[in-house]
């Protein structure tokens, strides 16, 4: 039985709490955000500062030896609990497309209950056996990688979002040549950076193969929209480019630690102010990239009718559910670098080997994916595109 039918809209309304329903529209997604940055601080907690209480616990008593994956385990379980959470309220959000109805009604109030739910899915993973858990992190690599998935495409989509709109406005063309020339300027001077300081010697293999290939996808992109068949502009590739360049700088930033290629050395766990400095910022990014893609439902919609009803959920409760709970197994990732068998130093996110080929195959994909959104009516002819 549908819960948003009309049948049913007037005794839902009649039983819905009114105390319980504070916010309404954006507001409850800044509580959802705030909620989902409180567990990415109680797992960053929970890998620094909590060994000695984990210890206490029998069932990790396996995790004892060396540099041991204690804060592993403790990540993966608040990460494991916030999952549950975000998972519960898409299943029940999933499809909503009205206002003032059941689902409607649960996802913008009932927050007593909600944070109710939240304490015990924080408190209820430590109780899980191990061997769970380490299921749920094999698990959770993948769904990470979803994750970042649904992000550059995000990301995509809003570069062709803004060109779309400059295009419209005869008094952006001048802007939008600023932009694209700047940005290209950008790349220019970021691959040369990077080739210059992480790639001094020619022992720096592996750092000269990521930037030359990261500057020959650039080439190659900026090529095919150039094409006067493509015509993509100028702007969309450019933005493209700064984007592979972040993701070729941050893939080698996560490199452990070499002096002879000049990789920081962030995985040290010294509390210096630049350290955590950039902690912060990883950890406000974790947050603003799982919010801002969970907002972006239209990414992943079929095209919308030409008029919205005055009704209508002004976007996708389910998906933005979904995001974060990909979102959860994400930030656990990050804290644990991708390697459920062991801990990082304290003040560090996303360091190591497995850290770094996680991104260099993102800044692969992105590329991919845009040279196909230019590409891809050339090479399937019988399909009609939007």
């Amino acid at each position: 039985m549908d819960l948003e039918s009309s049948g049913d809209h007037a005794s839902l309304e009649s039983i819905k709490p009114s105390s319980c329903s504070i916010a309404h529209g954006s507001a409850a997604r800044y509580i959802y955000g705030i909620i989902f940055m409180l567990t990415t601080l109680i797992a960053w907690v929970v890998r620094d500062y909590s060994h000695r209480a984990l210890s206490e616990l029998h069932y990790l008593e396996g995790c004892l030896g060396g540099h041991n994956c204690l804060g592993s385990e403790g990540v993966l379980r608040i990460s494991f609990g916030c999952f549950v959470f975000f998972l519960v309220m898409f299943v029940t959000t999933v499809g909503t497309t009205r206002l003032y109805g059941a689902r409607d009604a649960w996802h913008n109030g009932w927050w007593p209950a909600k944070g109710v739910m939240w304490v015990i899915l924080m408190v209820l993973p430590f109780l899980v056996p191990p061997s769970f858990i380490h299921i749920y992190g094999e698990v959770a690599r993948y769904g990470a990688g979803i994750f970042l998935l649904i992000q550059l495409l995000s990301v995509i989509n809003f570069i062709y979002w803004w060109n779309e709109e400059w295009l419209s406005e005869e008094k952006c063309k001048a802007p939008m040549l600023v932009v694209a020339f700047v940005s290209f300027g950008a790349s220019i001077v970021a691959t040369t950076y990077m080739s210059l300081w992480f790639a001094p010697h020619i022992s720096c293999t592996l750092n000269i193969f990521f930037t030359s290939w990261t500057a020959i996808l650039i080439n190659v992109m900026t090529a095919i929209s150039l094409h006067s068949k493509v015509n993509a502009g100028l702007m969309t590739s450019g933005l493209m480019s700064v984007y592979l360049c972040f993701l070729c700088w941050s893939a080698i930033m996560s490199e452990p630690l070499s002096e002879a290629c000049n990789t920081r050395p962030r995985q040290t766990g010294k509390s210096d102010w630049l350290t955590l400095l950039s902690f912060v910022i990883a950890l406000a990014a974790i947050v603003m990239a799982a919010y801002s893609t969970g907002t972006d439902s239209q990414t992943f919609c079929l095209p919308k009718k030409s008029f919205e009803l005055d009704d209508e959920v002004p976007y996708g409760y389910g998906f933005f559910h979904l995001v974060f709970a990909l979102g959860s197994m994400y930030f656990a990732m990050l804290f644990i670098g991708w390697n459920l068998h062991q801990t990082m130093h304290k003040y560090s996110i996303d360091v190591g080997w497995a850290s770094v080929w996680v991104k260099i195959a993102n800044e692969w994909a992105a590329a991919a994916i845009y040279i196909w959104t230019m590409i891809g009516r050339f090479v399937l002819r019988n399909r009609e595109f939007p």
